[in-house]
């Protein structure tokens, strides 16, 4: 069978037209493809830049987020540290500040723990720091808001279970504080100077 003339005139343009739309379909693509090739590697530079391609975070073998805070280290217990670990903090960070505290006590925000001028090459606590000014790696620990130097585990009065933070700060310079400040002078000399943070939350009651 013979196509008439016409007909072959007619399918000329017709498959021009599909071959010019194949095409711009192939550059569309293409330039999509570009842009997120792009985009990825304007993100990979903007993590890179605050030093880490990763939240800062910080989690304890102890007990998950949001859990019931075992009794060992709690006042009720033998009242020691839990173990933290946390992962690659941002590239320009000098040091980490640590600080516990408990925002449903009676009277206000109750600290547990003040630390800081904690090596930036840090990645976790062991269990029970000792509580005394300064550790061997140098970094210093505050009074917490029973008077005492170092750690004090949760030590709620019966009722609700009450929350306990402990927040991790990435700083891009050392506080230099002396051993014994107080939360409050630990957060004046942070302002400015913090890159990064995170935080654990654990709950106990009696």
């Amino acid at each position: 069978m013979r196509l008439s003339p016409n007909f072959s005139a007619a399918a000329g343009p017709r498959e021009k037209e599909l071959n010019t739309m194949s095409v711009r379909a192939k550059v569309v693509v293409l330039i999509c493809f570009l842009l997120c090739s792009l985009s990825l590697q304007f993100a990979e530079f903007l993590a890179q830049e605050k030093g880490g391609t990763m939240p800062l975070q910080i989690t304890s073998a102890a007990f998950s987020a949001g859990e019931t805070i075992p009794k060992k280290f709690t006042c009720d217990g033998p009242d020691v540290s839990p173990k933290l670990t946390w992962n690659e903090p941002p590239a320009k960070a000098q040091s980490f500040t640590l600080i516990m505290d408990d925002p449903d006590a009676p009277v206000g925000t109750w600290v547990h723990w003040v630390l800081f001028d904690l090596p930036a090459d840090t990645k976790e606590l062991s269990e029970g720091i000792a509580k005394q000014e300064q550790l061997s790696n140098g970094a210093r620990q505050g009074r917490n808001d029973f008077g005492k130097i170092g750690y004090g585990g949760p030590c709620p009065p019966p009722g609700k279970p009450h929350r306990y933070f402990f927040k991790l700060y990435a700083l891009d310079s050392k506080l230099n504080l002396k051993a014994g400040a107080t939360k409050a002078d630990v957060e004046r000399a942070m302002k400015g100077h913090v890159l990064a943070q995170a935080e654990l939350m654990g709950r106990y009651g009696r």
